[in-house]
């Protein structure tokens, strides 16, 4: 289960590199930690098809047999749960440049993964939806954001055996995911090769003290 990631990369560099047409007012990039039921960029489509960046707050609403939690990762798509948020105009990607895992064992140490150590943006696939309720003494309306896990690759199950984020990193991945149809979409719930992830910092919390990218 991924809890926490960073995204730090520059407004104008994750605006091009995604092909964002909008960004909303208050969005912030350049999050050193991001944490279950905080806020984070997340870009979806608008009316037109264009994609427009905005901030939601990380963690679905629990279903009620569930434990009081924001439900931040979604592995069981074929849970009724999940059905209503898979279509197109619910799914969004979420700008990440690496993710922390800690061990199954303890001492409990956390990895922080990247696609190399200059920690380049990729998106996690992700599903949001609107909710009406209580977060963070906040009661109003809400956008929240959940994304997809999946089985861990080589390089992540000896950490974290159970799963990992489902990363993109591809800009026709990135289209098949927002517009593709559910069947389409949903064959990306697969592992990023292991050779195409590394371990960028280990034992401390080095992206959240700002250290990583």
């Amino acid at each position: 289960m991924c809890n926490l990631y960073s995204i730090r990369k520059p407004r104008d560099e994750v605006v091009g590199l995604f092909g964002i047409s909008h960004v909303d007012d208050g969005v912030q990039l350049e999050l050193p930690a991001v944490y279950p039921d905080t806020t984070a960029p997340v870009i979806t489509l608008d009316d037109n098809g264009a994609r427009n960046l905005t901030m939601m707050r990380w963690g679905f609403p629990p279903p009620l047999s569930a434990k009081p939690r924001p439900v931040t990762n979604i592995r069981n798509i074929k849970s009724s749960y999940w059905r209503n948020w898979l279509k197109p105009e619910f799914r969004c990607l979420v700008p990440a440049t690496s993710f922390c895992e800690w061990t199954d064992m303890r001492p409990k140490i956390p990895h922080w993964f990247a696609l190399d150590d200059t920690r380049p943006a990729f998106a996690f696939a992700g599903l949001w939806r609107p909710w009406r309720g209580e977060r963070r003494g906040e009661t109003g309306d809400h956008r929240l954001f959940a994304f997809l896990t999946t089985e861990a690759n080589d390089l992540v199950r000896p950490i974290h055996a159970k799963a990992m984020p489902v990363m993109l990193c591809e800009a026709e991945a990135w289209d098949v995911w927002l517009t593709g149809s559910t069947d389409e979409a949903l064959a990306l719930q697969a592992p990023l090769p292991a050779s195409r992830l590394n371990i960028v910092e280990k034992n401390i919390l080095a992206d959240a003290v700002g250290q990583g990218a």
